[in-house]
């Protein structure tokens, strides 16, 4: 099995952890390359592995899906939402091939003065426009062909279903099951009571335009950031392909909320006690 791997932090690179997993993926037979060390994937790829955090993973994914190789998280980070496996569990998975493949949806992010040279337009979790000064935006909206009022905010994404536990979350977002074909619209400190969240259709293309006295705002697409004009129009859809995505057995969302986001913590839920 031809595997290549993705180290964003360089700390982890001389990690114990990390060489008994490569020690081990080797030793049972696979191939292994760093990713950050050639130019792209190579060839024959059959997985990466993100080994980090959930940033991690999200870096990872901009170079694993348009290639269309799946990738594998493998939690040494904090949160671990989308790199939620030991290094135990993906080289005992990997090995007795005992996992398979989901299928993520993306952004594709496109404004008109286009992309800083070698950043991405796709994203996993979420695209925004947020202010860089104290100065709030007007955020003008339109889904389809109907136009949304203005949100007067600090901000605004739009977050995919995967995104619903990240910053869409902290906007006041619901959360959806991953597999849930929809994008989210969440103002970000909105100055007024009456603009919520709101869910659409992942086929209907949003356009956001962004208004801000300073003349800038900041434009992100996941973990990558750059400053656009104000009133810049950008464009935002459903990518043309999928990311996928390594799952293992013993994972569940359902889980991950319990464990990580404490989802339903509460003393009465004790076991009845």
């Amino acid at each position: 099995m031809k595997l290549a791997y993705y180290i964003k932090k360089n700390s982890l690179k001389d990690d114990i952890r990390v060489s008994r997993l490569l020690d081990t993926l080797r030793d049972g037979g696979c191939l292994l390359y760093d990713v950050l060390s050639r130019d792209g994937l190579e060839d024959g790829t059959e997985a990466l592995l993100s080994i980090g955090g959930d940033g991690t993973f999200l870096s990872a994914a901009r170079v694993a899906a348009p290639a269309g190789v799946p990738v594998l998280g493998v939690q040494l980070g904090r949160l671990g939402f989308l790199s939620e496996n030991s290094p135990e569990q993906v080289a005992e998975a990997l090995l007795a091939g005992t996992y398979e493949v989901e299928l993520r949806s993306l952004l594709m992010v496109r404004p008109e003065c286009g992309l800083p040279r070698g950043m991405s337009p796709f994203a996993l979790n979420e695209f925004s426009v947020t202010r860089i000064s104290a100065s709030m935006l007007g955020v003008d909206v339109t889904v389809g062909d109907n136009d949304l009022p203005t949100y007067w905010a600090d901000g605004l994404l739009v977050a995919t279903s995967t995104g619903s536990t990240a910053y869409a979350l902290s906007a006041g977002g619901p959360i959806c099951t991953p597999d849930t074909s929809l994008h989210i619209i969440a103002p970000v400190s909105p100055h007024n009571l009456n603009l919520r969240p709101l869910i659409v259709p992942k086929e209907a293309p949003v356009t956001v335009v962004p208004h801000s006295r300073d003349g800038m705002v900041n434009l992100s697409i996941d973990n990558s950031s750059f400053r656009v004009p104000s009133g810049t129009r950008i464009e935002v859809c459903e990518a043309p392909f999928p990311l996928k995505r390594i799952k293992l057995g013993n994972s569940s969302f359902f889980d991950a909320l319990r464990t990580r986001l404490l989802w339903g913590a509460d003393v009465r839920n004790n076991n009845g006690n």
